[in-house]
């Protein structure tokens, strides 16, 4: 049989592409609907009388549930199949966008979005079916399209997001959705074939290439395994505790140390207590996982020395980028002096360059990470991100040059995360693919739970209180220098992790030719 007809494991098939579609579609109705939320956070502010604080769970309740989530959903979808946990997962989200619609207290609100932040956890499934359909060489290309489908939804979100949230209010905003979600779930029932032991010995048996044939064995040894799988509740149940523990203490610490606030020894205490619960927690959850018989998070995969670094890369992908997301808006929206007194539409320009450069760098990055290499990208996009922050640390005063200061800031955070999730799928063995690509988007997720509750400690702990007879505070511009001077900080991190990931990596290969020779 000729390979134009089979396939040939260099060569991206017209299934391949079709699903990269469907998949992509599920990660840009998710971001739609996420960023079309950011620039009405000021309003929900207002309407709940909440503090800034309070503020940054209606982004961080989502992603603590989608980091817990993450992993568990790589597990039953291992035991129950790809296909089957999209749609029950899919149809969970389209149940907590139409809670987000009808919320009418901050408490409601948080709820639903702990319900869509399950809708994160299809993202490690998409990303192993992506690693299965496409050849080696070219699995870059489907990250780096797949990855643009974040930021495609994000350019949706913001271009139309501001127009509703004005015009209709926010809640229109989760309504919206609903329609789009379910058709989607439908073209999945009906377009997206299931992951069963019987398609895979078809596709060996029609598969001649040795090379191509060995990879599919290995998805069927992967299959027959399912059934003897169990799930880790017990290192969820520490790992949601972990991270909830983490981020609470943060939260608490930016509400007693606000200006507006009066610290007492009662709060003290507390804020003691709530850290030795985090440290507690976090060596819970490290002797769970190494007594669980199978861990929910294999301690070995995050200590592994190349994975570690790219890990951390993208810890610091997610940091930022959602530091980003929690502070723009309200720098907007904030009246004269405080800020640039704009509404939502006007917020939503502002960040509109930022998911347009994303757009348009992440499938780029997939071909430049295909044609060159990990590193070189990863390099080109830490520079840029760090020197991107840096500038907006020193100009931000000035709503053109912070759209500037985004666009370079995108560039270098497209680069950055295409690069770092090649090397997690190119280094991880077969058999962890799908426990390695969790780890990876729950250290995101992390990230991106802790970049919002940075970015309000710092608004809530330093502010400025109005003039007048009713008295309000909002952020100073000290709080701001110091989001993104932290932001070029943390971005620095990755420079070490580069060099010990190029330098591990080229030991590893040199290893493995020498091992060939012998």
């Amino acid at each position: 049989m000729r390979d134009s007809e089979i396939g040939s494991p260099d060569r991206i098939n017209k299934s391949a592409w079709t699903m990269l579609a469907i998949l992509g579609s599920t990660i840009l109705i998710t971001m739609y609907g996420e960023t079309m939320l950011l620039p009405a956070i000021g309003d929900i502010i207002e309407e709940f009388d909440i503090s800034y604080s309070t503020s940054s769970w209606i982004l961080t309740a989502y992603l603590i549930s989608g980091a817990v989530m993450t992993p568990i959903a790589g597990k039953l979808s291992d035991i129950y199949g790809r296909k089957k946990m999209v749609l029950i997962i899919f149809i969970i989200y389209i149940i907590g966008i139409a809670l987000g619609g009808i919320s009418n207290n901050i408490y409601m609100l948080i709820l639903a979005r702990v319900i869509q932040g399950i809708g994160i956890s299809m993202f490690p499934i998409a990303f192993g079916i992506i690693r299965d359909q496409f050849p080696v060489s070219k699995i870059a290309i489907g990250v780096g399209i797949f990855s643009s489908m974040f930021a495609a939804g994000s350019v949706v979100g913001m271009a139309i997001g501001g127009t509703i949230i004005k015009n209709f209010g926010w809640q229109a905003t989760f309504f919206t959705i609903i329609p789009i979600a379910i058709i989607l779930w439908v073209v999945i029932q009906k377009s997206i074939g299931n992951d069963n032991r019987s398609q895979v010995i078809k596709e060996i048996n029609l598969e001649g290439k040795e090379e191509y044939s060995s990879n599919l064995k290995k998805k069927l040894g992967t299959i027959s395994r399912r059934r003897k799988q169990h799930i880790d509740i017990k290192g969820a149940i520490s790992l949601a505790f972990t991270i909830s523990a983490f981020l609470l203490t943060l939260t608490y610490f930016a509400n007693v140390n606000s200006e507006d606030h009066e610290a007492t020894s009662t709060d003290l205490m507390i804020l003691m207590a709530l850290i030795v619960l985090t440290i507690v927690s976090i060596l819970t959850f490290v002797v769970v996982e190494k007594r669980a018989k199978e861990p929910l998070i294999p301690l070995r995969l995050i200590t592994d020395k190349i994975l570690l670094p790219s890990n951390i890369i993208l810890l610091v992908f997610g940091i930022t980028m959602f530091m980003v997301y929690q502070t723009i808006p309200i720098l907007v929206t904030s009246p004269i002096p405080f800020g640039f007194g704009g509404d939502a539409i006007q917020s939503a320009m502002v960040q509109l360059p930022f998911m347009v450069v994303f757009l348009i760098f992440a499938p780029s990055s997939g071909f430049i990470v295909s044609k060159i290499g990990n590193f070189k990208p990863i390099i080109v996009g830490s520079i840029l991100t760090t020197i991107g922050f840096a500038s907006l640390f020193m100009f931000h005063l000035d709503e053109l040059m912070i759209a500037i200061n985004l666009v370079v800031i995108s560039a270098g955070l497209s680069l950055t995360q295409v690069g770092a999730f090649n090397i997690t799928l190119q280094h991880t063995p077969y058999q962890f693919s799908g426990i390695s690509i969790g780890i990876s988007v729950v250290l995101v997720l992390m990230g991106s739970s802790i970049g919002p509750v940075i970015a309000t400690t710092f608004m809530q702990t330093f502010q400025d209180p109005t003039s007048g007879a009713n008295i309000e505070s909002y952020p100073s511009t000290l709080s701001y220098n110091l989001i993104f001077l932290t932001a070029t900080i943390i971005s620095l991190v990755s420079f070490p992790c580069m060099i010990l990931l190029r330098k591990r990596t080229l030991k590893a290969i040199v290893s493995k030719v020498d091992d060939s020779d012998n």
